[in-house]
This record gives C-alpha cells, structure tokens and sequence, in this order.
C-alpha cells in the first residue's frame, strides 16, 4: 500500500511539472535498422535506392565517421545502453550476461528519472542483466503516444528489415542481378556474392520506406519541430567479413540527426543541415549525448563523450572497436582508427578468420565462397578470409577503403603503426580492459561481484601484466620464446593463459621442449580450466602421440557440461573442432556428451550445441 501512495505521489509531480519538462527540453527520437554499413543515398553508395533517408540527411546532418565499437548486434547494443567500452565490464562477447555495478544504469534510467518518457520497441540485446526502472515500456507496443500529456519523451522503434537473415532469407527472390553491382575487394566476384549484395541493397530500400513512414507519422502527430530525430544502423553489413569483424566494414555505420530550429542552441558548432561532419562518434558515445540533450551532466563513470548539447565534450582523436566470441566461436581482435587509417591487432592470429559459425552458413555466400577457396579459384586478396591472420593490420582507408593492402610491414608507415600500438596500448589499461582474460575465467574470478569491480582491482586483475603476456604471446616473435616460458609459472592465471597460448602460436619448435611443463598444466586439477585447454592445445597440435592421446581425453572431459561452465566446455570444443580428425579416438564418447548446461542462462546456453553440431556434421555427415 506505501509503494502504491509513493507512486501515485511521484506520478503527480511528475505531471505537474510536465509542462516545465516539455518547454525546456526536447523529445528524443531514435530509428535504428539493423546489419547495414553506410550503404545510403546520403553517404554516395551508388547502389543504393534510398530517398526518404537522403530527403531526411538534407534537413539534418550526417556523420562521416560514426563507428558502433562492436561489430555484432548484442556488443554494440551493450556499447550504447551504458555509455561505456563493454570491455570495461567483460560484456563484450556475443550474447553473453553480466552485471552494472551498483549505481551505474543503463542511460534510458537517467532520462526517466529526470522526467521523460522512456519506450523502446522493441529489440533490447544487452549484455547486461536489465534492472529496473529503464523504460517506462519495452514492447512491439510501445510508443510515445502512450506518454502523460505534455511530457517530453525519448523513444527507440527499431527494425529488423535490414537484418542478415532477411538477406538469407530472401536470397533467392531477386529474379535479376544488376551487372554493374558493386562488390567490395575484399570479397571473391561469385554469382553468390552478387546475389547477396543485390539482396542486401532491396532490403535497405524496404527499410526506407519504413523510415519514411516513422517520419511521417511524428510529421502527423505534429511533433516534428519538438523532436531531435537520430537514425541509425547497429553495425556493418550482414556480409562475412562485414558483421562480427572489427574492420572498418564491420563498424562503420550511417548516422543522422535532425534537430529542429527551436533546439539549435543544443546543436555542435559544425551542425550544418545538409552538411557531413568529420567528427568522431563512437557508440558509447549516443547515451551521453542524449543526457547532454536532455541537460542531464553524464556520469564519470561512462566511457562515452556527449557530442552535443549543454555538456558537450571535446571531439574525439580516435575510435575504437574490438571482437571477442562470436556465438560459439572464440577470438580477440582490438581495432583502432583515425580519420584516415584503421589498425587491428589479432590476439588469435592461429586462427583464421572465417572460423566456422552455423548462423553465417545460412547465407549461400559464405558456403559458396569456402569451396571457391578450397578449390583453389580464388587468388588474394579473396583467400585473406579462409587463412590464418597476421599480428598487426594497417590500412589506409582513403585509399584502400576495402582494406586489402596491409601497410604493417611498409617501412614509410612504421611511424603510424607505433602511434596506433601505444595508444591500444593506453587505452587497453585505462579501461582495464577485461577481454585479455578468457571469458570463463572472467566469471569464476568475478565470483558474485560483478566483473566490472573485479576488473577495476588492481589485486584481482594485474591488467598491465595480463595485456603484456598477451602483447608478447600474440607477437610470432621467437626471441620472446624464453619470456613466455618464464611465465608459465606465474602467479595469475591469465598470464599464464597467454604464455601458453604464445607457444601455440609458434608451433612445433617452441612447444615440443616445454612438452612436459605443458602436461603438468595439462592435467593440473588446481589450475584454472582455460588454462588446461590451453595447454591441451598446444600439446594436441604438437606433442608427442602420448601427449596427442592425453590431450584428447583432457579435452573430452573440459569439454563435458556436467563438470564444467558454458565457457570452458566451448573453449574446449573449439580446440577439438579445429584438430579434425585427430579427434577420432574419442569422438563417439565427445558426441554423447550433454550439449546444454543445466542451470546456464540461455543467452549462451545453445553455442555447445552448435559446436557439438559442427563435430558431428564432420564425421557423420549430418545436416
């Protein structure tokens, strides 16, 4: 009864200052589309079919250079609804849940506790756990409209028009593909690249309509001139080698705002309608500048910088972006850029690329250009994707706006390079970046805490010495060799983590003399379970036939969900996937192994299934 009264008495002050709210501040409008890079009219894709989204870019301004930081939709959504780098608080893998500390809210709280009408409809996809008091609703049914009367509101209608499995989905209902298409470099000229890029640009033009239907329907309610229009799209193209890769192609997405002649006051200086800004946007950056709209001062704690309103921040020089597990596949990318080069730095450069994931392989391109590549008809730079990576990228975007023409080894270049490696570098430790730690590791050393303050305690988390073990393990250099045996015996786990997968890295030569330091890991029941498939790897891979039979059994029984977590079992089941048909003596007993956890949360419950699957396509021939 005392929770209801205080409600009633919040509404009704609420209300009556509603009117005070509306006057002083504007309504916000979001519309965001899924899966599309700067594929629009307004940025001069020749392609593209666009006009109600080139009408809008008219009366606003468009941003050149507007990255979303996570080149997949849970990653970047987690990057927009706190304000913060998702790496900060051990968010930033692919469907994973974690929590805000106490006191830090998702941004949408902040604009409803200041007064303002909060719906989104509908798509949510954060990586952290939703508390309350976010948005007033949250639903295919949610709408500004819904608001008390006079009350100024933000809203976020979202489509999925523009989503990869609508490309996949509608592959085959094009009945002619234009000759002159345009096919980026970095993709093989196949009938099924064309089909696919000719699928993608009609799925952009039906998302048009729809933006041209959301505007004009704010133009009906009258609301036009009360409302700061923002539309955009949630990361690259649903393409391989565009979504869930940090590349530019992967993060560069359009962004347009439109902000009416009674809120000029709250524009940047270079608001210019019609105009294209050179500033830097990252996604972390959309909260803060909806609260600087609204007046609200962001909090310290958020990464992001508000580019307009009353608190504005200074321009940024550099955006960054990052890659960690995508579904049941396992990797670390970090990116850096400025206005002109991108530099990516690959942790997991023994990986390749185009790992196999199942939801990409519902696209006809992506299985269409593996066997284009295994059959040997395709030169570079089309075979990049199926190969292992190099340590360090460099490109020069203005002049190689595919990203073909790796500049990390040109000597004129040496100098970019290092400017870009130490600011990876600082930012990394500002950030206390927590992706330099396996994500099962992340959640057994956060315990009940959420990772974030694990993360931010020097003690639990030496991040300097974990990033330098990774720095030095990723590098292929064989002069590190005797460094990352020295560490095998750290005191922190994910240093030790890192020297052992240095050694992999480097193969036969540098793993055959620690063989026996590898298996003491191997089989060590106190040492933390990323580590002993990381050593289970290398000694896989590289180790005698005794060390080859026991690292399967090791791995088996990692990789076993009633021993172990999610995470663990997945990175145990990726090492196995990748041997192929080394796995043969223990296949049977891998694939009766439980493909679910039984108390884990479903957001990542179902990728040992989808690893298992794979396992079980190769050696049964399964669909």
């Amino acid at each position: 009864m005392v929770n209801r009264l205080y409600r009633l008495a919040a509404l009704a002050l609420l209300l009556a200052s509603a009117p005070a709210l509306a006057e002083d501040r504007p309504n916000i409008l979001w519309l965001s589309t899924e899966d599309i890079g700067p594929h629009i009219g307004a940025y001069g894709h020749p392609d593209a079919d666009t006009p109600n989204l080139d009408r809008f870019a008219e009366q606003g301004m468009s941003y050149r250079f507007a990255w979303s930081d996570g080149p997949v939709c849970a990653a970047s959504r987690t990057s927009i609804i706190a304000g913060m780098d998702p790496n900060s608080a051990g968010a930033q893998h692919m469907r994973s849940r974690v929590r805000l500390p106490d006191g830090f809210h998702m941004f949408p709280r902040y604009l409803r506790d200041a007064g303002y009408y909060t719906t989104n409809n509908a798509k949510t996809d954060y990586n952290y756990e939703m508390t309350g008091g976010v948005w007033d609703e949250s639903s295919r049914r949610a709408h500004y409209r819904n608001r008390a009367e006079g009350q100024p509101f933000f809203a976020v209608f979202n489509t999925a028009i523009t989503h990869e499995s609508r490309v996949f989905g509608r592959f085959d209902e094009l009945e002619e593909i234009p000759d002159d298409i345009v096919v980026p470099a970095h993709h093989p000229d196949l009938p099924e690249t064309r089909r696919a890029w000719a699928t993608y640009n009609m799925v952009i033009s039906d998302m048009d309509t729809w933006i041209g239907k959301m505007l004009q329907e704010l133009e009906d309610e009258g609301l036009r001139e009360d409302t700061i229009v923002f539309f955009w799209g949630d990361h690259g193209a649903g393409l391989p080698r565009h979504k869930r890769w940090p590349f530019n192609s992967g993060v560069h997405v359009p962004l347009l705002v439109y902000i009416p002649e009674k809120y000029q006051h709250l524009a940047p200086d270079d608001y210019d309608a019609g105009g294209m800004s050179d500033r830097l946007v990252a996604f972390q950056d959309l909260g803060p500048t909806l609260l600087s709209l609204a007046g609200i001062n962001p909090p310290e704690h958020m990464h992001g910088k508000a580019y307009m309103g009353k608190y504005e921040d200074e321009p940024r020089d550099y955006l960054y972006a990052f890659r960690g597990r995508m579904d049941e596949r396992i990797d670390m990318v970090r990116a850096v850029r400025d206005e002109r080069f991108i530099y990516i730095r690959n942790y997991m450069p023994h990986r390749i690329y185009g790992q196999h994931l199942a939801y990409m392989y519902n696209n006809p391109m992506t299985p269409a250009w593996e066997n284009a590549y295994l059959q040997g008809l395709l030169a570079a730079p089309d075979t990049f994707y199926w190969e292992q990576k190099p340590v360090e990228e460099l490109y020069d975007l203005q002049n190689d706006y595919d990203e073909v023409q790796n500049l990390a080894d040109s000597a004129e270049h040496q100098d970019k390079l290092e400017e870009f490696r130490a600011v990876a570098r600082e930012r990394a430790l500002s950030i206390r970046d927590l992706g330099f730690m396996p994500e099962g590791m992340i959640h057994r050393r956060a315990g009940d805490q959420p990772p974030y303050v694990m993360g931010h305690d020097p003690e639990q988390y030496p991040v300097e010495e974990v990033f330098d073990a990774a720095e030095r393990a990723a590098s292929r250099d064989m002069a590190d060799v005797p460094q990352l045996n020295d560490l095998l015996s750290h005191d922190d786990a994910a240093v030790r983590y890192w020297a052992v997968t240095g050694l992999t890295i480097r193969g036969q030569h540098a793993v055959s003399p620690r063989r026996h330091a590898l298996r003491e890991i191997m089989i060590s029941d106190a040492e933390d379970p990323n580590v002993r498939v990381a050593a289970a790897e290398a000694l896989a891979f590289y180790g005698s036939e005794r060390d080859i039979a026991e690292a399967l059994e090791n791995l088996v029984e990692l990789a076993d969900l009633r021993q172990h977590d999610t995470f663990t079992a997945l990175a145990s089941l990726n090492v196995l996937e990748l041997l192929g048909d080394r796995i043969e003596p223990v296949v049977d007993r891998l694939l009766d192994l439980p493909a679910t956890h039984p108390s884990e949360p479903g957001r990542s419950g179902g990728y040992p299934e989808r690893a298992l699957d794979k396992i079980r396509a190769d050696f049964r021939g399964d669909d």
